[in-house]
């Protein structure tokens, strides 16, 4: 298992600060970057990506929830990046997505809205690297568990088999499921609320591990 911070539940105004709270209990830093277009948020751009970078040395997992990923996936080339990953359901052709992100040098990933058929993307697990579920529906942080996304993360893991390909999860998740979503077949976990929204983020990613009934590799 891998821990992700997703930074879209961080305190904005304090984001260097943030992370290096959390920094010793996570393995990426996860960075929601949202159009006002294929979702109805805005969040971060390359500019704060780029001074992020400064203040860490984590890898950067980029979740584009946007229209047009080929056309801004080079301006996340902010090394190290663990992962880019785009949406499906973008304007581009998945292809096209795939090839402009795997040329930059870092693992390409897939994702989906929980409505769309998780078949679509089954074409496509032979060119990536990760495929993210979303547990919640896209756009907005702190949104409840969808119970449904146990099923398609057992039902991607069938699907997977022997491919090198892993499964992040990201919506939703915190102490009383981020077990269930383990066992389901998840290697990346991606917590927000459940680490930001808490007094002590850096106590909360830990108890996350020890709920998950895993150890932080160092």
């Amino acid at each position: 298992m891998k821990l992700a911070a997703s930074l879209l539940a961080a305190d904005c105004a304090c984001l260097a600060r943030e992370v290096e709270r959390v920094e010793p209990a996570v393995d990426l830093l996860h960075l929601d970057v949202m159009d006002g277009h294929f979702v109805p948020n805005l969040t971060f751009g390359p500019p704060v990506a780029n001074a992020l970078r400064k203040h860490t040395s984590l890898p950067f997992a980029i979740h584009l929830m946007i229209e047009h990923p080929v056309r801004y996936a080079r301006e996340f080339q902010v090394s190290p990046v663990d992962s880019i990953t785009f949406h499906i359901e973008a304007a581009d052709p998945p292809e096209e997505a795939l090839r402009a992100i795997r040329d930059l040098g870092c693992r390409v990933g897939i994702s989906s809205r929980p409505r769309t058929p998780l078949a679509e993307v089954f074409p496509y697990l032979g060119m990536v690297d990760l495929v993210l579920v979303m547990s919640v529906e896209p756009g907005f942080g702190g949104q409840a568990f969808l119970p449904d996304a146990v099923g398609r993360i057992q039902a991607l893991r069938r699907e997977i088999g022997e491919r090198a390909v892993e499964i992040a999860v990201d919506g939703g998740i915190g102490p009383g499921n981020v077990r269930n979503v383990v066992e389901a077949g998840a290697d990346v976990v991606v917590a927000g609320s459940a680490i930001f929204g808490t007094p002590d983020p850096h106590a909360a990613a830990l108890e996350l591990w020890t709920r998950a009934g895993r150890t932080k590799r160092s």
